[in-house]
């Protein structure tokens, strides 16, 4: 999709800061980071979001819980981690491509914004 921010990125046209890449999993740091490791970790292939998850392409889903805990060793979060998909605009989601965050590096809070 010409217009998705997160395609664009992957197909290098805006910069990132890469820290995993393969076949169909892109992951980069957040540019207005949460805590102190915030990695968003994306389909390549464009996926609207949760909604947009079928029996077509969730083995890509599968796919990305398998790379997170990689990223998370490679980042050193033994301590944890929080992995978090907004899911519409009332959950947040600001970028209709389906995008999982890792946030850790600090202990997080347990309520809810």
């Amino acid at each position: 999709m010409n217009d998705c921010l997160f395609c664009r990125i992957v197909a290098g046209e805006i910069p990132s800061t890469k820290v995993y890449e393969d076949e169909t999993v892109f992951a980069f740091r957040d540019i207005n980071p949460q805590a102190p490791t915030h990695i968003l970790v994306i389909p390549k292939a464009h996926i609207p979001g949760c909604n947009g998850v079928t029996a077509g392409n969730s083995a890509v889903v599968a796919h990305i819980f398998e790379v997170i805990p990689q990223i998370a060793a490679a980042e050193n979060l033994a301590g944890g981690y929080r992995v978090v998909s907004n899911c519409g605009p009332d959950a947040g989601q600001t970028v209709p491509h389906l995008h999982f965050h890792i946030l850790g590096g600090k202990p997080l809070a347990l309520e809810m914004a």
